[in-house]
């Protein structure tokens, strides 16, 4: 029986491809690990800039590296001067995750403050500048009271709420006395896990991780003396380390993650497009106050 013209070529398209999709998908995790290109044993860098309000990227990159079979050491670099709580605890979890398999070294530039050095604690070994600025061991939350304004422009908001403290920290209103000593009490909780994880991290006793957790910003000079830093370095000098910890034994290369990773998706769809599909989300009641800030 003859095939029509139209059905062989149907058929000839469709397995071309699923070729395609399943060559994709096969090769799609040495390509996000970079393994097809990164030959030989390297420095896995991984930058936390300004302040951390999202873990995300930072969370892949070092799940890349953490997987990656070249990459033998990775090294945090730290220019911020902290962020929101959850992602820098986010960001701290994955790095200890990753000093299981691998030596982290921690190089600190600018800043590297509050959240930015409770994210650099983790590491295996700290090293920084003489005059980096660092420490700011504490927790801060702050608001803004426009309820006179308001007044004087002749504006009236009204609030409906369900639960207790739901409004605590509105704009529209005074803060009463038991809204502070609540918000106070969540602050101190925070502030306690700050110094239970740095003290771990670091092992420093911590009846004197609370004398050095005051909110004081340090000098690398007096971190160091104080047991929160392990050496000075510049950042060539912590790849050089780290990848002499990782058992590197001649040339110590870095490698960075990719801006733009490999994504069939995006090349099927386009960027935008990607972007849209995996980034939906419902609408939910925003709380009143702002989330307690490592600062």
């Amino acid at each position: 029986m003859k095939r029509h013209p139209l059905l062989n070529a149907f058929l000839v398209t469709a397995l071309v491809v699923a070729v395609f999709l399943g060559v994709s998908l096969l090769t799609l995790p040495w390509l996000r690990q970079g393994e097809f290109w990164t030959g030989g044993e390297k420095v896995g860098v991984v930058e936390i800039k300004g302040v951390i309000a999202d873990s995300r990227n930072y969370l892949k990159q070092l799940d890349r590296f953490k997987n990656d079979r070249s990459i033998k050491a990775v090294v945090l670099r730290v220019n911020s001067p902290g962020g929101a709580v959850g992602p820098s605890q986010e960001i701290m979890q994955e790095v200890k995750k990753v000093s299981k398999t691998k030596k982290v070294v921690a190089s600190l530039g600018t800043v590297a403050a509050s959240g930015g050095y409770y994210v650099a604690s983790a590491a295996d070994l700290i090293m920084a500048n003489p005059g980096t600025a660092t420490g700011s061991i504490g927790v801060i939350m702050q608001f803004t009271n426009v309820e006179q304004l308001t007044k004087k422009l002749g504006l009236d908001f009204s609030t409906l709420k369900a639960g207790r403290y739901k409004d605590v920290g509105s704009p529209f209103r005074p803060m009463t006395p038991e809204d502070k000593a609540y918000l106070q009490d969540l602050l101190d909780n925070v502030y306690q896990q700050f110094i239970r994880d740095v003290s771990k991290n670091r092992k420093i006793p911590l009846e004197r991780m609370k004398e050095l957790a005051e909110g004081r910003v340090y000098t690398g000079e007096e971190a160091k003396n104080a047991g929160l830093v392990d050496v000075f370095g510049n950042l060539q000098d912590a790849i050089e380390k780290a990848g002499r910890m990782g058992g590197i034994k001649g040339r110590v290369e870095a490698v960075y993650p990719e801006k733009d990773s490999f994504s069939l998706l995006r090349l099927l769809l386009g960027q935008e497009t990607e972007e849209s599909l995996t980034n939906l989300s419902l609408p939910y009641p925003e709380p009143a106050f702002l989330p307690p800030w490592f600062k």
